[in-house]
């Protein structure tokens, strides 16, 4: 079968190795994987989840039972008040977009201390673009504390903090599209602690994309106010088409929630669209399927490093904190080529062959690879990354491990046929 996906013996020969050296770590995940279980069909179990829940509800979407069940099982995973699990909530970046807009009012101060936002958050806040909409140009001010050595700056954060006059302070979990590496939940829970000690009334949200269930423990448990994402990735399991998610204080989740239907309304309206069966079964093996793409960035971290490709992050035997596999390929050439491979590796519309292109609400042209079945879905396959120095590919995802492993081994084929 190798044949047919034209993978070389050498290329099959060096996988059997890597994946005999993995398996320590992959047994650590599975670990991960039974708490993290654990911690979901409580869930479930405690809020009496039921087939009833399930139900499309239409119109206004009055007297929801299912939807508000589906809520209180996400606050509960994540030791949270609340949380607002929507459809309606169309992305990472929109959720973080309606908790930034729906908490911070005109003369607020807003830091993020985890240095540069992700692409499309940057326009939200209004540092890039030329929105009118955006945060900067509602009165709310920005103000950014770099990272020191992929860790926090202690020093300068708690010198700002000491300074008064700061609603909210927000962290990125993952790298996104920089070069730093993603923040691990003990460095998040010790800068939150030192925030906190100085003054408690600070909001702290955390971005929390690409990183559910990958420790064994999540932002709310070590301090944060607030954590937000998009179904599309970790808890939506391939399942979920659509939407995102935000949790967090109760005061906080009804903010967030007035900002997304509108003032005295909040959680109470918002049709399901029939969505509710793939939110909940997303929810429920998000945990199996998280455990499959570590397994499959690890064995892709493992593979890249073989070949002798320079710049992977993070090594195989690192601690994970995100999903997100990154490796730097020096070139235009061979991040087109890499990205192409991922594409060739996938399920859907393999025969298609990528190209850079300008993309809403990024600086640079894009190559995204993603042949997936809801189209976006990062916690599928995928790959992408800017056209710009140093060339790094970003990957995630993997449904399943098997998949996930077959689209590595076509990826690097096609960089070495190439």
């Amino acid at each position: 079968m190798f044949d047919k996906f034209e993978i070389s013996e050498n290329i099959k020969k060096i996988a059997e190795e890597v994946e005999e050296e993995l398996k320590p770590i992959f047994n650590e995940y599975n670990k991960n994987c039974l708490n993290a279980s654990m911690k979901v069909l409580k869930a479930f179990q405690d809020n009496k989840v039921s087939t009833t829940d399930f139900n499309e509800v239409t119109g206004y979407g009055y007297y929801d039972g299912g939807r508000e069940k589906l809520e209180r099982v996400y606050s509960e995973i994540f030791n949270a008040e609340d949380a607002l699990v929507r459809p309606q909530i169309m992305s990472g970046t929109h959720a973080i977009a309606i908790a930034l807009f729906g908490i911070l009012k005109y003369g607020d101060t807003m830091i993020s201390i985890s240095g540069e936002p992700y692409d499309t958050l940057k326009s939200v806040i209004g540092i890039t673009g030329d929105s009118q909409n955006s945060l900067i140009k509602h009165g709310i001010k920005y103000e950014q504390i770099e990272l020191i050595d992929n860790d926090f700056d202690y020093k300068k954060i708690e010198e700002r903090v000491k300074q008064g006059n700061i609603k909210l302070i927000e962290i990125q979990r993952s790298r996104g599209y920089s070069q730093r590496k993603s923040l691990n939940i003990d460095k998040i829970e010790k800068v939150i602690h030192k925030i906190k000690e100085i003054d408690k009334n600070i909001i702290v949200m955390v971005d929390n994309c690409y990183g559910e269930f990958v420790e064994d423990r999540e932002p709310i448990e070590v301090g944060a106010d607030l954590f937000a994402s998009s179904l599309m990735k970790n808890l939506g399991a391939g399942i979920a088409t659509s939407g995102g998610y935000v949790v967090g204080r109760k005061d906080l989740i009804h903010l967030v929630a007035e900002r997304l239907t509108a003032p005295c309304v909040g959680k109470d309206l918002g049709a399901n669209f029939n969505q509710l069966l793939s939110y909940y079964k997303g929810v429920f093996m998000a945990p199996s399927i998280v455990e499959s793409v570590l397994k499959t960035m690890t064995f892709a971290s493992r593979m890249l490093e073989k070949f002798g490709f320079e710049g992977v992050s993070p090594r195989y035997n690192e601690k994970r904190t995100d999903i997100i596999q990154t490796v730097e390929l020096k070139s235009e050439e061979k991040l087109i080529k890499f990205c192409q491979g991922v594409q060739k590796g996938s399920p859907i519309e393999s025969y298609v062959i990528p190209v850079p292109d300008d993309m809403p609400g990024y600086q640079y042209k894009e190559i995204m690879a993603g042949g997936t079945f809801t189209p976006g879905a990062t916690i599928e396959l995928s790959c992408d990354g800017p056209i710009c120095e140093p060339y790094t590919a970003y990957m995630q995802g993997g449904l399943t491990y098997e998949y996930g492993k077959i689209g590595v081994m076509v990826a690097i084929q096609n960089m070495l046929n190439n």
